[in-house]
């Protein structure tokens, strides 16, 4: 191919400029530092030689690493153990209104960020990739962070789940450039300032923010919005009010969709790899790899290598890496796989994201009898979405459901697991709850000996808990 055409259509010579995202701060106090996004910017902070400590309700295997990584965590909501030397104290919306230490820092004059808040300062100055979607920004955002990361381009990356190939969910760079997951929740994502933004769905959540789905658009309409003139959007195509968003240069992607400006060309499956060509406006770029299942994956990485296109990357480099990128923990993560059984670990947690899982499932292993240990997050998410969900479940041929996982939430009246149960009519559902899981799959394996099967266990509460104890379970019985 003509050299000059890997030009990059967007303009890099910001990554030039040196990344001084932590100037001027010594000291940073997190409230709710074993969340995801939280701990990303921890690991950032300590890894600038900024003092970090912080607080969380619950020590979990996040927040333990981050404690053997130096930071300091307290796990009780206590005036003794905070710090009153922070230069700045930052906290997740999760935090609830009465929480003593958040208040006494308001209190007394300390400099109190919200995460979007600090995720925007420390931003502020650098070329900016920004993943935003109600489903696929974390799989896809970590994809391009990993291209830019192997191809030697660098970026900062602040990303939702836990890259597979680095086991962490943030690294840096001395390039001036950061890949950011661009977070719905609270509007966050409109605190951002994207040179490359990517929308990868709208569909109806966080109804207890928005009020509507309608009020939800207009927050991704804003936060294309926000693309820099001379910057690229890039955006499902199909989105909904597709028409409405208004970014000066936008391209729109596609599994497949030939009216699509990116898309996948020649998709195959071979090996238990996915196998195809990417034609991104004008460019067609072959013979890519794919190792991490589902369908709605492959779909991802067509916008991760569109984005990589536009940075100028070479299209061997970009090859490769995603040849070798392991997937994200917890997104289509394969636990367990044996002659007879599969299990599956994913975070899904939205009708669609189900859909596309149980789709991805059918995509490589066929007809294969499959049942997914389904555990609702939020009871508002469960009480405006039952019908979706239900529909969504129904392409298993078994749903076991386990009770709500609450987060944030207090109990809403008549609001439960069966209510999605109701909805389910073609495959066989149960409610079962979390601590029965194991014994139920000790005895569906007794009775199948036989048969081929695979396990789906989904959710973004605490399901994930109950991996070690089926693969263990796994190793005894099926070997």
């Amino acid at each position: 191919m003509d050299k000059r055409m890997r030009k990059p259509f967007v303009d890099t010579s910001l990554m030039t400029v040196p990344f001084a995202g932590a100037a001027g701060i010594k000291e940073v106090c997190f409230i709710g530092i074993g969340g995801i996004g939280m701990s990303a910017l921890a690991r950032f902070f300590l890894e600038q030689g900024v003092a970090v400590s912080g607080y969380d309700k619950t020590r979990t295997a996040l927040t333990i690493q981050l404690e053997e990584a130096g930071i300091q965590i307290h796990y009780e909501d206590s005036l003794e153990y905070l710090s009153r030397s922070a230069d700045i104290v930052v906290y997740t919306p999760a935090i609830p209104a009465d929480h003593k230490e958040l208040n006494w820092y308001r209190e007394n004059g300390f400099t109190v960020y919200k995460r979007s808040d600090l995720l925007q300062r420390i931003t502020e100055n650098s070329l900016n990739i920004c993943i935003a979607g109600t489903h696929g920004k974390t799989t896809t955002s970590t994809l391009v962070a990993h291209i830019l990361r192997y191809s030697g381009m660098g970026c900062n990356a602040f990303l939702g789940g836990i890259a597979s190939n680095y086991e962490t969910n943030y690294w840096s760079s001395a390039t001036n450039c950061c890949v950011v997951e661009a977070d719905e929740y609270d509007r966050s994502f409109l605190k951002l300032r994207p040179h490359i933004a990517l929308i990868t769905a709208m569909d109806a959540d966080h109804l207890d923010i928005y009020g509507t789905p309608e009020a939800m658009e207009e927050a991704f309409l804003a936060f294309s919005a926000l693309t820099a003139p001379e910057g690229f959007l890039l955006y499902k195509k199909g989105l909904k009010r597709a028409a409405e968003l208004r970014a000066t240069q936008q391209l729109s992607y596609h599994l497949q969709d030939t009216a699509a400006d990116c898309k996948s060309v020649g998709l195959r499956v071979q090996n238990g790899a996915y196998r195809f060509d990417v034609a991104v406006g004008e460019d067609l770029l072959a013979g890519f790899q794919l190792h991490m299942g589902g369908l709605h994956n492959v779909e991802n990485a067509v916008a991760a290598i569109s984005i990589a296109w536009l940075l100028g990357i070479e299209v061997e480099k970009i090859k490769e890496a995603i040849a070798n990128f392991k997937g994200v923990q917890r997104r289509f993560e394969l636990i367990w796989q044996g002659e007879q059984v599969v299990l599956i670990d994913d975070y899904a947690h939205h009708p669609a994201e189900l859909r596309a899982l149980l789709e991805g499932v059918r995509s490589l292993h066929g007809d294969t009898p499959c049942t997914i240990f389904f555990q609702p997050h939020l009871y508002t998410r469960t009480r405006d979405l039952a019908l979706e969900f239900g529909n969504a479940l129904d392409e298993a041929d078994e749903v076991v459901l386990l009770p709500i996982y609450p987060a944030r939430e207090m109990p809403i009246a008549g609001v439960q697991s069966e209510l999605i149960a109701a909805h389910i009519h073609k495959a066989a559902v149960r409610v079962l709850p979390k601590e029965e899981v194991v014994g139920w799959i000790t005895k569906d394996l007794s009775k199948n000996e036989k048969q081929k099967k695979v396990y789906i266990t989904a959710g973004a509460g605490d399901i994930d808990q109950l991996l070690p104890s089926l693969q263990q379970l796994l190793s005894t019985s099926c070997n």
